[in-house]
């Protein structure tokens, strides 16, 4: 409780794929637009969730660092950090 207002978490788990950054953010978009839809503050998703699990050593190119900023940066222009 913050105040005397509570706030509504959602947390999310995506079928994310690995290095599927387009597939990915989409998903990512999708779950934040629902979570804004049913009342949540906060929507909280795995640590992996853009990039996807199971690089291994796809973690070590450069251009999966890139990938991921751009689609953080797609997510924000997107309005998925928007208050409702």
């Amino acid at each position: 409780m913050i105040g005397n207002q509570l706030i509504t978490v959602a947390t999310c788990n995506l079928n994310q794929w690995a290095l599927d950054f387009n597939g990915n953010l989409e998903r990512i978009l999708q779950s934040c637009n629902e979570a804004r839809e049913k009342g949540a503050s906060y929507r909280l998703g795995p640590e992996l969730e853009i990039c996807g699990y199971g690089c291994e050593d796809h973690f070590l190119e450069i251009d999966t660092f890139q990938h991921c900023w751009e689609s953080l940066i797609e997510l924000v222009q997107r309005g998925a950090t928007d208050d409702g």
